[in-house]
Order: structure tokens, then sequence, then C-alpha cells
């Protein structure tokens, strides 16, 4: 059966031949084993890529070098997709966490609180996003184990403040992860990177838009930043735009939910399958368990009123909400 390997794999792959030390290399590897696809014909390159983790963590767990640059802030994957949030000092951060989610960071009025990374799982609709509150960067310091966990993660939420200087909130933040190879993006890809970068989608929460000044500060802003970026301005002391926040979070992590049902039954639309977008058929049978992938035939789709019912092929592509019955 043939891999299938996605262009994510390929760029992941990348990074883990261009790295050089331990700890890239095993962050590389956990993003090569995040994006494979899983399936019969991927079984033994999981292996291998198991082995090679596993051999590689030994290693850093040996070196007190690999433990200084910060492997115990390592935070796994959980829910639908992981974003990393971004800003310099007081912006908000911790205080958009505590409102989001139910993790309790120390939230206070002067910088550099947030010293660990801390995860919270923000509830949108009938699924779980998981953020991760960071210590600030600024153009003197950067955690050295943050670029790493921002490759790692789904996407980056950015927050600026709309009182302060908001052309260095954003270029500090960038110009810093750019230089460790990490490049944050908006909506359009770029053409090209050099062998071992990436590139993460972003969008901008300019937090205090309710303040005096403020949303003068914003639109001289997005004069200069307004196409190249995704821009929410919201207000976490009113709670102004903050569905529209959580919308957008959604969005840039460019995946659906997918119900499925057995015959005769009603489907399950409590625990949706999470896919990307483009996946096909085929894609969530794979999903569901690798044996139905090894004998799919055919699957009814009800969808949006478009489909009720009617009989689909494996390459058929998925939608959110989507409702899938496998006959395998």
């Amino acid at each position: 059966m043939p891999a299938n390997l996605t262009p994510d794999y390929f760029e992941a792959e990348k990074a883990f031949k261009a790295a050089k030390e331990v700890n890239a290399k095993i962050e590389a590897l956990q993003w090569m084993l995040r994006v494979i696809p899983k399936h019969k014909g991927t079984d033994r390159l999981q292996g291998d890529l198991k082995r090679k983790l596993a051999k590689l963590k030994s290693q850093g767990e040996g070196s007190k070098a690999g433990a200084r640059k910060g492997y115990e802030y390592h935070i796994d994957h959980e829910g639908a997709g992981q974003v990393v949030v971004l800003g310099l000092p007081n912006t908000g951060k911790s205080k958009l966490l505590a409102s989001l989610t139910r993790a309790a960071p120390e939230v206070t009025d002067y910088p550099f609180a947030t010293r660990k990374p801390l995860a919270g799982m923000m509830p949108f609709e009938n699924i779980q996003i998981q953020l991760i509150d960071t210590p600030p960067i600024d153009d003197e310091f950067m955690e050295p184990w943050l670029p790493p966990m921002v490759r790692n993660a789904d996407a980056a939420l950015l927050m600026i403040d709309c009182t302060g200087e908001l052309l260095a909130g954003v270029d500090v933040v960038i110009d810093r992860l750019r230089a460790a190879k990490v490049h944050l993006r908006g909506a359009r890809p770029s053409e090209k990177l050099d062998v071992g970068h990436v590139e993460k989608r972003v969008i901008v929460a300019a937090n205090k838009i309710d303040e005096p000044g403020a949303t003068e500060n914003l639109e001289a802003f997005m004069d200069l930043y307004g196409d190249a970026f995704d821009v929410i301005p919201i207000s976490l002391q009113e709670g102004r735009n903050i569905d529209q926040l959580k919308q957008s979070l959604f969005d840039i992590l460019e995946i659906i939910r997918v119900y499925t049902k057995t015959p005769g039954k009603k489907p399950d639309l409590a625990s949706p399958f999470i896919c990307r977008r483009g996946d096909q058929v085929l894609d969530l049978a794979g999903k569901i368990h690798k044996d139905i992938r090894r004998t799919f035939k055919s699957a009814r789709i009800w969808s949006g009123g478009k489909y009720d019912g009617q009989l689909v092929q494996r390459d058929h592509v998925l939608a959110d909400g989507d409702i899938i019955e496998v006959q395998a």
C-alpha cells in the first residue's frame, strides 16, 4: 500500500535532516509522527520514527544541556488543535487564558509574571482547543525553548496592546521567531522556505480596544498590516469580540468535524472525528480503524441539506458537519 505522504510530512522530514541538536531532532520527529497519515502503508515507517524518537530521548535525558534547554516544557497535544499564545509583556496573554479556559495563570499588572508555559482547554461548540500561555518576548530576550514549542504547535495567536506600540508588538515577535527559523504568516503561505525553516498560521488579537486612543492606533496599524494578517480587535475587560476570536482560532487550525453513524441508528453528534480540510472519506475510515480503511467499500453521507444518505466514493472530500455511514 502506498504511503501517500503529505507536504506537511516532507516539511517535517526536512527539518529533521537539517537539525543539528538532539532537542531539535526530537521536535522534528514528534512533528513527523503527528502529521504522518495513519494507515497500513505507513505502519513500518511509523515504527522506525518511534524507535528513532526513543533513542534520541534517551540521549537527551542523559544530557544536562538538553535538560537545561527545557524539555520539561514540552506540552503534548490535546483536543482538536494546539495554539500557542505569543506577545510582548503585558499584552493580556495570561488574562486571555484565564478568560477562555479553566486554567489559572498568574495575572498581574507587571511584566514577565509568566515564566513557564501553561496549557488550558478552550471550549468551542462541541470540541476543545488547547491554548498555551507562554512567557513574553521582547527585544532583549526570548526563552530558548519557545521556538521549538511554536514549531510543534498547530497555529499561533499573537496578542498586541492597542494602547502601546503596535508595530513593535508584531515586529519583535515575528523577527525573533524568524531568526529561530519559525515564520508566522497570515492566510497566504510563503512562496519558498529554506531547509529547516517552518511557517505557522497566526491571527493577531488587538487587545484593549476599549481604552482611549486605541481605535486610532489600530487604524494606523491596519494601514500597514491589515493585508498581511487577520487582526481581531478585542477587549478582555469588556468581553468584546471574544466569540469572533474563538471562531478565528477554529478557522486557522484548518480542521473540520465529521460525525459517524451505524446503519439504522442516529449519528453520534457529541464526539466528532477531527479531520483536516481536504480530507477524503477514506481518510476518515482510517481514523475510525485501520482495518476499516483496508476493507472500505463505500459510504453514505448526510450534509447540510446537500446530501441525504447518498452513496459516495472513497475520494469524496469531506466538509465540516458531515455525517458519514461507512460501509466496510
